[in-house]
């Protein structure tokens, strides 16, 4: 295995069978402004106002609006490809999510980014399957946003 700044990278599916308890890096930042929370609202037709209402959220519970538990949870299809690369497939699947928990709100224009490690790696039928717990760090926060074991497929 070879690990650059952020990134596990993985020269085969057999290398990767080995992987469980590593590490696989930490993001780059993402900002979560309230325009991308309108988005993903408009794109999901969730448009709870404590989302979308800037005027109204101010007097609710967070003071502001913040961003959709989904939306932050999306953000593991990026996350993972900027932390595990594995060659010699023909494909990477994303297989699911094994568990998933907001431990703690992200308020609009807050900064987000994930860190992970490998919890396991199993053979399947043409390739490897493999559980990575991403952790998505709320900046400025001791509690993270998310918790998320993802599950993802590599075939040769």
């Amino acid at each position: 295995m070879v690990v650059e700044p952020g990134m596990a990278s993985y020269a085969s599916i057999a290398e990767l069978l080995g992987a469980a308890g590593a590490p696989v890096g930490t993001t780059d930042w993402t900002t979560l402004s309230q325009d991308r929370i309108d988005q993903f609202a408009e794109a999901t037709g969730d448009h709870q106002w404590i989302h979308v209402d800037v005027e109204r959220a101010k007097a609710g519970p967070f003071g502001a609006t913040i961003a959709h538990g989904y939306l932050t949870l999306s953000l593991c299809a990026p996350f993972l490809g900027e932390l595990v690369q594995v060659g010699g497939i023909s494909m990477g699947i994303n297989y699911g999510i094994d568990k998933a928990r907001f431990i703690a709100p992200v308020p609009a224009g807050s900064r987000v980014r994930a860190h992970g490690e490998v919890v396991s790696v199993t053979e399947v039928p043409g390739g490897a399957q493999a559980v990575v717990r991403l952790t998505i760090e709320l900046e400025g926060s001791e509690k993270p946003a998310a918790v998320v074991d993802t599950v993802s497929r590599f075939l040769a």
